[in-house]
C-alpha cells in the first residue's frame, strides 16, 4: 500500500482497531514482561494463497514502536505455501505481543479477499469480462479491503458514494423512472462523470439505452434474460453484471460477453489465509 495513502487514510482506522483492542492497557502481556526486551517472531502461513497487507500488518507494530522491524520473504501479490514463513518481525516483546492480533486480523483479512479474487479471476481468463468489487465492505475496513482486491487481480468499482453515478433502483423509483433520472444526472453532474443504471427488465434496458446510459448494469437477471439484453445494448453502452455472483457460478455468465462482473462476494464473503505469528524468541542484548 503506498505510504503516503498509509499515513493520510489508513493510519486513523489501524490506530482504532488497536484503541479496540487495548483501550487502557494489555493485562496478559503486562504480566509476564513488565519491562524491555527485545525478541523477534517468524510470520507463518498455514494454508496456500496469495498474500496481501502486509504494509498494513507492520504498520500495526510501527504505530505501537517506531523501531520495530519486519524482515520479508515475500512481497503483496505472492503465491504463498503452506507453513511458508513470511515474515521475521523483531522488536520490543512487548509490541510483539500486544500488537499481534491486530496486525494479524488484518493481514489474514486481506490475504483471504486477495486469494478468493485471485481464484474468480483465473476463472475469467481468456475472456473479455473484468472482475470488479462493490461497497459491501466491512464497515472501517474500505480502504484495505479494496487495495486487496487489486493485489488479487480484480478491479475496484467506484470507491464511495462521491466517487461516480450509479443509479439504482431507489433513484429510479425517487426520479419517477429511468429517463428522468438519467436525465436529471447528466444535468447535475460535471460532464467528466459516467452515468450507470441498475435495470432489472428487459424494458429498463431498452428506457436506458434510449436515455444514453454509459454503463448497463444487469441486476439479478437469468442467463438468458442477460443474452438478450446485450444484444438489444448493441455496444451502445458498457454492460455489467451483478448480483449473488460468486465463485461457483462466475463462468455461466462470462460465456455472455458481459464488460464487467461485479461481486460483493470478493469482500463480503472470502474467508480468511490463515497466518500466525510463532516461535518468539528473546534476543540477549550485551
Amino acid at each position: 500500500m503506498n505510504p503516503i495513502t498509509m499515513q493520510i487514510v489508513a493510519d486513523k482506522y489501524i490506530k482504532m482497531a488497536l484503541e479496540e483492542d487495548i483501550n487502557c492497557e494489555d493485562v496478559s502481556t503486562n504480566a509476564v514482561m513488565p519491562h524491555y526486551k527485545k525478541g523477534s517472531v517468524e510470520l507463518i502461513c498455514k494454508a496456500d494463497g496469495i498474500i496481501a497487507g502486509l504494509a498494513v500488518f507492520e504498520r500495526v507494530f510501527t504505530l505501537l514502536d517506531k523501531d520495530t522491524k519486519v524482515v520479508y520473504n515475500v512481497k503483496d501479490g505472492d503465491a504463498v505455501q503452506k507453513s511458508a514463513v513470511l515474515a521475521v518481525v523483531t522488536g520490543d516483546i512487548r509490541v510483539l505481543l500486544s500488537g499481534e492480533r491486530t496486525a494479524l486480523n488484518y493481514l489474514q483479512r486481506l490475504s483471504g479477499i486477495a486469494t478468493y479474487t485471485n481464484q474468480i479471476v483465473q476463472l475469467l481468463e481468456g475472456t473479455k469480462t473484468r472482475l470488479l468489487d462493490t461497497r459491501k465492505t466491512t464497515p472501517g475496513m474500505r480502504v484495505f479491503e479494496k487495495y486487496a482486491v487489486r493485489v488479487g487481480g480484480g478491479g475496484n468499482h467506484r470507491y464511495n458514494l462521491s466517487d461516480g453515478i450509479l443509479l439504482k433502483d431507489n433513484h429510479i423509483d425517487a426520479a419517477g423512472g429511468v429517463r428522468k433520472a438519467v436525465e436529471a444526472a447528466r444535468a447535475y453532474a460535471p460532464f467528466v462523470r459516467k452515468i450507470e443504471v441498475e435495470v432489472e427488465n428487459l424494458n429498463m434496458v431498452r428506457e436506458a439505452v434510449e436515455a444514453g446510459a454509459d454503463i448497463i448494469m444487469l441486476d439479478n437477471m437469468t442467463p438468458k434474460q442477460m443474452a438478450e439484453a446485450i444484444v438489444l445494448i448493441d455496444g451502445r453502452a458498457k454492460t455489467e453484471c451483478s448480483g449473488n455472483v460468486t465463485k461457483e457460478n462466475i463462468q455461466k455468465i462470462t460465456a455472455l460477453g458481459v464488460d464487467y462482473v461485479s461481486s460483493g462476494a470478493l469482500t463480503h464473503s472470502a474467508p480468511i489465509l490463515d497466518i500466525s505469528l510463532k516461535h518468539l524468541r528473546v534476543i540477549d542484548v550485551d
